[in-house]
């Protein structure tokens, strides 16, 4: 069927979409060489797999899961979300920070969505005005341009790292500095998303100083435009594998100890997914958690987002929220899920250190990486470097500006494999 077949009844903007996705696609390859009997090895997908390949289960919220009553399977969940999960969520998203904030006079509020990508929907859907633009790292998740188009807004961008000359810092604060001017300059509604910490697709996270920096970055900038809105988004999917899962909550804390005032028209929001926290990719549960000062700023953002969700998909699948729930307000559930999150942690850490050891041996020139599902390596034809590794049966993700290594996903004992193949892919 030619793309243009069906054009008649689809709108202007459903005619863009167009191809697979590319993720899949390349996962597609790799499925393709196995089922030929090649010993191919899956660097494409982002979920955290065994060193036998198989998927990796917190077997204690599958017990949780599979255990659950059947009212709790079956039911309808409220519309924002079960209680006792929106109050979880704001634990997740803030820690042992949660009381300390509270206790400063911070406000928060929570509301349930399908997945981390649903909680970025609310973000895009009533953040920013149509027609805005949203900034961004020019190196981000490839789902973000059609979250954003699809709620007609375009993207601005600065660069993931700052130059060379720049030292001990991750953050390229000039030009982020820059592109938020020229965004308030042009726009009544200023937001942006940041994958960190464990960004996707690179692994980077930034360091102490750079969430100190971005953050009071933020602050200025509202202070100065006092007209503009702004929305700083933490995209938090993979925290809970960082180093520092809460660094952007000690960092707020850190700044309104400071003496540095909250303006009032900065708000900060988490959006959550519990897809690899707590391994339940496919029950699509996550959450989008907004914290300022003024209640009745988080309770007209409650308010909104619930209506949002009733709107796009009514209410978040129930047995999750339970499920979560349920293991967070046992002590031992708790502290077994935690267990069974650092065994997978180590897993990933593992993996990481071999992958940079073995690059370093070889002069791979790959990017700096430090938690969470992925490598990265910066190059000027993705396409031709992914395609090399494919002949060694080595399987990679093209994206615009490099190749994403998926370490979630590559058994520990062929990550040295990956790293000749990159050697040879890129010499």
């Amino acid at each position: 069927m030619s793309e243009g077949a069906g054009g008649g009844f689809l709108n202007a903007f459903s005619q863009t979409k167009v191809g697979n996705d590319t993720i899949f696609s390349w996962w597609a390859r790799y499925q393709e060489a196995v089922s030929e009997g090649h010993d191919a090895v899956n660097g494409t997908i982002g979920a955290l797999l065994e060193d036998n390949g198989e998927l990796a289960i917190n077997n204690v919220v599958d017990k949780v899961v599979r255990e659950s009553p059947p009212i709790e399977i079956a039911a309808y969940a409220p519309l924002k979300g079960l209680p006792a999960f929106l109050d979880l969520c704001k634990t997740l998203a803030l820690g042992d920070m949660r009381e300390e904030l509270e206790n400063i006079g911070v406000n928060m509020t929570a509301t349930a969505s399908p997945g981390g990508s649903g909680a970025l929907f609310l973000a895009a859907a009533n953040f920013a005005d149509r027609g805005d633009r949203v900034l961004l790292r020019d190196r981000h998740w490839g789902p973000y341009d059609g979250f954003l188009a699809g709620c007609d807004l375009g993207i601005a961008t600065y660069p993931l790292l700052p130059s060379k000359d720049v030292k001990d810092s991750y953050l390229d604060l000039k030009s982020l500095e820059k592109e938020l001017a020229n965004l308030c300059n042009s726009q009544k509604k200023v937001m942006s998303w940041l994958n960190d910490p464990a960004h996707n697709p690179t692994g980077l996270s930034l360091t102490k100083q750079d969430r100190y920096d971005l953050l009071k970055c933020f602050i200025d900038s509202s202070l100065e435009n006092q007209d503009v809105s702004h929305t700083l988004l933490i995209d938090a999917a993979y925290h809970l594998y960082a180093e520092q899962p809460h660094g952007w909550a000690d960092t707020i804390c850190q700044v309104l100890h400071d003496g540095i005032s909250w303006p009032d028209n900065l708000l900060v929001t988490f959006a959550l997914s519990l897809s690899k926290s707590h391994t339940i990719y496919g029950l699509r549960t996550g959450a989008l958690v907004s914290i300022h000062p003024d209640k009745e700023v988080t309770d007209r953002m409650a308010t909104v987002m619930g209506v949002t969700g009733r709107q796009t998909w009514s209410a978040t699948s129930r047995l999750a929220q339970y499920a979560v729930s349920h293991i967070h307000n046992d002590e031992k559930l708790g502290d077994k899920w935690d267990e069974e999150r650092e065994r997978l942690q180590h897993i990933l850490e593992n993996r990481r250190k071999l992958f940079i050891e073995e690059c370093q041996k070889l002069n791979v020139p790959v990017n700096p990486t430090h938690d969470g599902f992925f490598a990265w390596m910066e190059c000027d034809d993705p396409i031709h470097v992914a395609n090399e590794c494919a002949k060694l049966q080595v399987y990679l993700v093209p994206l615009t500006g490099g190749v994403r290594i998926g370490l979630c996903a590559i058994p520990t004992e062929k990550i040295a494999r990956v790293a000749q193949a990159l050697s040879q892919a890129f010499s």
